[in-house]
């Protein structure tokens, strides 16, 4: 098969594309053939920072297809199901095969891109929202990086849910999607204090839940407008600056500093009935999964080199020539 694979960490040119062999297909496996690849932020992190394990390596969290393959009789999924998929590695291909609990069923109706970018960016909000944060309908969240995958998804999810909405993004030109998708207020990071902002939307009591998926930039402008014991969610560091916040104003007013990270679920029931149901969500319209653009498999450099240039308003997504062998 080919797939665009990388022998060492370092920036987008380090991707080639090259013919590999095909994937193992395991006992409790499933055999896709890949049709949509999302290119999320933890495929760029790794990249550009962790050394591969072996040469010809095969990065990327998400991709969806169909089965051509299963590992045993048993199987909840069968050849010709249209399934998303969510694992370590393994996503830049033509073909990948995922352990079934990774694997997530896509309803009629839903296209293959979309599908590729709910499971990690929908859940990860889901589970910073409702697991930790466990926001309620009273609750003003604030939402640092809401352009980005993970905060157009939070927007959606603490809007439907009820709660005011305060989106952080550079620049104008977005405001007008980002109120479509539920934010009340939309603050330009560059032109506007965050801060003095988020005082006078709510009266100086500040935000009860900051998600903050920007990091090192911007941590200390979410601490400072977090109410007393509210909550700060930390997922991501999207500005590469190192995780250095001033802890004094978060001990004061009694705030709470969370990791969010989706890894320890991979392959949880609860993870799979969350994005199962997002992705109908998704179907029927009631949530928007936004592909910012699409590229060739074989450009997967040139992609990667996109996503960390262009700030995109969604989701990348990759698509394999779809020539391989089944």
């Amino acid at each position: 098969m080919k797939a665009a694979v990388y022998d060492r960490a370092g920036p987008p040119d380090v991707l080639r594309f090259a013919t590999v062999d095909d994937p193992v297909c395991r006992a409790d496996d499933v055999l896709i053939r890949v049709e949509a690849v999302a290119v999320e932020g933890g495929d760029i992190f790794a990249r550009s920072s962790i050394e591969p394990p072996a040469p010809d390596h095969i990065g990327g969290y998400a991709a969806a297809g169909t089965v051509i393959r299963v590992g045993s009789d048993d199987l909840e999924f069968a050849i010709g199901d249209r399934v998303a998929t969510m694992a370590v590695g393994g996503s830049h291909a033509e073909l990948r095969a995922v352990n079934v609990q990774g694997c997530f069923r896509i309803p009629d109706g839903l296209d293959m891109a979309k599908a590729a970018a709910v499971p990690v960016p929908f859940l990860t909000a889901h589970h910073a929202l409702f697991d930790v944060a466990q926001i309620q309908a009273d609750d003003t969240i604030l939402i640092q990086g809401a352009a980005g995958s993970v905060g157009l998804a939070a927007v959606q999810l603490a809007a439907r849910h009820g709660a005011r909405v305060l989106a952080v993004q550079a620049g104008t030109e977005r405001a007008p999607r980002l109120r479509v998708l539920g934010a009340s207020i939309v603050i330009d990071r560059k032109n506007e204090s965050v801060v003095e902002v988020v005082r006078e939307a709510t009266e100086g009591r500040m935000a009860s839940v900051v998600l903050d998926t920007v990091g090192g930039a911007s941590l200390d402008t979410s601490i400072l407008s977090t109410c007393p014991f509210g909550r700060v969610l930390m997922i991501g560091n999207a500005s590469q600056v190192p995780m250095r916040p001033d802890l004094w104003p978060a001990m004061t007013n009694n705030i709470t500093l969370s990791g969010v990270s989706v890894r320890p679920m991979f392959g949880s029931p609860a993870s799979k009935s969350v994005i199962e149901d997002i992705m109908k969500q998704a179907r029927d319209g009631h949530l928007d999964v936004i592909i910012d653009k699409s590229f060739q498999l074989s450009e997967a450099a040139r992609a990667h080199r996109y996503v960390e240039e262009s700030s995109p308003l969604g989701r990348v997504v990759l698509t394999p020539s779809l020539t391989a062998a089944q």
